[in-house]
């Protein structure tokens, strides 16, 4: 079966991803409206009705806003971490606690939903808890890593798998510092428990990079401390100077904060 991977947006005002098939889907995050995520769907083609589960990294807003409305009106399973679903129950930005829905996952065991195996992962970040996604699909190996404070070696060993990377590029450093953030928001940005920065993405990227990975995608861009073109143009440049050419060894794509992406195919 053919799979396709769409991001709904991506960025600190909302986070929603797909990942499905012609024949069943999931979302990762669901930090944007239901109104948004049914028309970027029908627009793309992909029947709602379709998704059959919903992967959450973590409790902060930009991620859950629609968590309640798709677990307890449409009845689609809802997965993630004991800590993180106590979160959700508690977030003032959820509006229905959710009941039949609530799926229970553990860190680093692998669990199936239809084709798709998957195995959540720690990632540290300011949430209650919060979590990667390692996905793979016959020959296909997706891994989500969002809202990254920093790149432990389990997160790595993750990303290192990867025919298909999403990693964040939050923020340029040189924005963070003299931008309008007050300064314990630009520390917590900038924490072990914060953000990655477009330079922390390249390095990784730059002396981790294989054969085997085909696709990157920079998610979670600020709003106010970076921009898509700034994002890429870092990454790109550090890669080359590891002889590594985007569009030709691998492509490169800086995901737009609110602007739904392409819609990626895969044999």
């Amino acid at each position: 079966m053919k799979l396709s991977f769409l991001s709904l947006a991506s960025g600190s005002s909302g986070n929603c991803y797909y990942l499905g098939t012609s024949e069943y889907g999931i979302l990762i995050d669901a930090g944007i409206g239901i109104r948004t995520i049914k028309k970027v769907l029908k627009d793309k083609n992909i029947n709602f009705n379709n998704i059959i589960a919903v992967l959450i990294t973590h409790d902060h807003a930009d991620h859950i806003k629609t968590v309640g409305c798709l677990g307890e009106k449409y009845n689609i399973p809802v997965y993630t971490t004991e800590a993180v679903h106590g979160g959700i129950a508690k977030s003032r930005y959820v509006e229905e606690i959710l009941g039949t829905s609530r799926r229970i996952i553990e860190k680093e065991i692998s669990f199936q939903i239809r084709d798709f195996t998957i195995t959540a992962f720690e990632v540290p970040h300011d949430s209650t808890d919060n979590v990667g996604y390692h996905i793979t699909f016959e020959n296909h190996t997706f891994t989500f890593a969002t809202d990254v404070g920093h790149i432990t070696e389990t997160v790595s060993k993750y990303m290192c798998m990867a025919n298909h990377l999403i990693i964040e590029a939050n923020y340029d450093e040189e924005m963070l510092k003299f931008g309008t953030y007050p300064h314990f928001l630009k520390e917590r940005v900038a924490s072990p428990t914060g953000h990655l920065s477009n330079n922390e993405a390249a390095e990784f990227l730059a002396t981790h990079y294989h054969a085997g990975l085909k696709d990157i995608w920079l998610c979670h861009l600020s709003r106010d401390n970076n921009h898509p073109e700034l994002a890429y143009k870092t990454i790109d440049i550090r890669l080359f100077k590891e002889g590594i050419r985007v569009g030709k060894d691998v492509t490169l794509t800086a995901l737009k904060r609110s602007t739904p992406s392409d819609l990626y195919e895969f044999e």
